[in-house]
Order: C-alpha cells, then structure tokens, then sequence
C-alpha cells in the first residue's frame, strides 16, 4: 500500500493536475469511479494504472475486475495519498492514470460527418466538458477544439464530460480556418452561435438546421471575434422569452445542438 502522499510516485500523479506536466508526459489523471469505469470500458488500453482507497475498491468491484481484465495494476492508497494525487477537495476513492488520445482531424472529417460542435477559445473547464457531453447525448460525430481553447485533459474538463470524453472523438490545436475548409470540403456547413445572428426558429422552419452541420461555439467573456464570425456560412441567435441577460455558453450549445439533431431525425414530410 502506498502511505507516503511526498513519495515520488505519488507526486508524480499529482503533477498531471498541471497542464506542463500532461503536455510532457502524454498522460492525464482520471477521478472518481465513473471516470475510471468509463475509460476501462471504453478505452482499457489507455489505463497506465489504478490507485484506489481499500474501501473504494471493496465498493466497487467491477472496476477491480475491470483493472484486472484489462491488466492495468492496481494500487492501494491511504486517504492522505489519494488527497495529495487528486484535483477535487473531496475525492472519490479512485485515481488513474491514462494516456491521452486525441482524435485525428483528419479522420473526423474523412468519416462523412452529419454534425460536429467547434469550440473556438472556449476557456472555461466546465463549459468545454459540458458541450462534449452534450455533443455526446446529442448523437453528435465529433468536437473539434481551436484557438486557445482550454486544454481538453484539463482535470476538470475530464470530470465535467461525465464519460463522454471516451464516446465521442474530439480533436485539440485545430486552426478555425483550416478546419473551415476541411468542413466545407466534406460537405458541412458551418453555423455559428451569436447574439448578433438570424433567429434560430425561423432557420428551423425554413429546414436549415437539417443540413450536416457544424456548430461554432466563442468564447464565453465576448464570443466570437468578427473575423472567426464571418468564417461561418451562417450565423444563429437563440430567443431569450424572459428577462435573463444571456445564457451560459454550454447551454446555449446543448440547445443548438439539440435543435439540429432532432431536425436531421425528424421524419419525411
């Protein structure tokens, strides 16, 4: 058992809290028992191995079996050991370590995409994992990642995906205008959100949204610049029927998002 939270192993881990260290060794940290469930599950030759509390390991078996199947060596760990590896204040018993995987732009587009959310200096970790969730429920092909986006292995990006980082591909250090091309050369259209575009629900009804598209999604703080804005084929606003002054980025994007997936399912007239 690991006791000692100043052990070079351990702070080892921890550095993956630190993008410099992520940046350098190819690998990121996983929290909690979703997390690691879902990457055993769906990317098991990722995992570089497990550390778990003996409690965390007795609660959940599966992941135990899991580690075992997949031969990811699991490590037991004190509570203080797992307190110095972990990102959160209050971990949830279970740490790993996994390489990261980002997914090639070229593919994604090679794969005759229906519809992908671009996120372009998206800087907030919250906001990034919860439009890959989205794009994920949403049955989207793809996200792609440009500009200064925030780091995708962020840890708490990681946690804000809920899993979805392992379902969907997502691209990182794309450049808005060369993945312009690469979406208009497979046949997408690219829609940007924006409080100074045409109103969505007349683009709905006009059968817009049922095209292969791709969602461009700014920046938080002052969305998207003028010159990424007229990257876009077309640019949409979300009503707002009540007196709030805006909505958060990764809800005016699960919205988007939505709105195209159930245009491009919805029956032939």
């Amino acid at each position: 058992m690991l006791e000692n939270p100043r052990s070079p192993r351990v702070r080892a881990v921890a550095k993956l809290t630190k993008r410099a260290a992520r940046a350098e060794s190819g690998l990121f940290l996983l929290e909690g028992p979703q997390a690691v469930a879902e990457a055993l599950h769906w990317r098991p030759e990722g995992v570089v191995e497990l550390f778990g509390t003996p409690t965390a390991l007795e609660r959940h078996p599966h992941i135990a079996q899991a580690a075992e199947a997949a031969g990811v060596p699991a490590q037991f760990v004190t509570e203080a050991v797992l307190d110095a590896m972990a990102d959160t204040v209050t971990p949830q018993g279970l740490v790993a370590v996994a390489h990261q995987f980002p997914a090639s732009i070229k593919q994604i587009f090679a794969d005759a995409p229906r519809l992908i959310a671009i996120c372009e200096e998206v800087r907030d970790p919250g906001n990034l994992g919860t439009i890959i969730r989205a794009a994920d429920a949403a049955g989207a092909d793809a996200v792609v990642l440009t500009g200064r986006t925030v780091d995708l292995y962020n840890p708490k990006v990681v946690r804000a995906t809920t899993g979805s980082l392992f379902h969907i591909p997502v691209s990182v250090g794309g450049e808005l205008g060369a993945v312009r091309e690469r979406a208009h050369a497979a046949g997408l259209r690219i829609v940007a959100a924006d409080v100074k575009g045409e109103d969505l629900l007349e683009a709905r009804a006009a059968g817009a949204l049922a095209e292969p598209t791709a969602w461009l999604f700014g920046n938080e703080a002052h969305g998207l610049s003028d010159e990424h804005l007229a990257l876009a084929d077309l640019a949409l606003r979300l009503p707002i029927y009540g007196s709030a002054e805006s909505l958060n980025l990764a809800t005016a994007a699960s919205v988007c998002l939505y709105e195209s997936a159930f245009a491009q399912r919805a029956p032939a007239p």
